[in-house]
């Protein structure tokens, strides 16, 4: 199996790899699943730039903010969707 990988560059470019889908997005969060749990993703004015679920393959530009892996059994729709709430 392809090890999974993100790169981050200079705060403005994401590169992930093993994704499986896109949960959730606008300009401000991103909602993951992964081969192995999930990633959080948080910044402002971040846009896909490109979704190849075949090769597993997520591009996000924007001014990235923070990060975060979580655990499949952790993961929680409930709580994430109360977090990420629109105003």
């Amino acid at each position: 199996m392809e090890k999974q990988s993100v790169t981050l560059e200079n705060r403005e470019k994401m590169i992930i790899t093993q994704v499986i889908d896109v949960d959730a997005f606008d300009e401000e969060s991103l909602w993951a699943n992964l081969q192995e749990g999930s990633i959080e993703v948080s910044g402002q004015n971040l846009n896909i730039e490109k979704l190849d679920l075949e090769e597993g393959m997520l591009i996000i530009k924007g001014k990235i903010n923070s990060f975060a892996f979580i655990e499949k059994k952790h993961k929680e729709k409930g709580k994430f969707l109360r977090v990420f709430k629109r105003a």
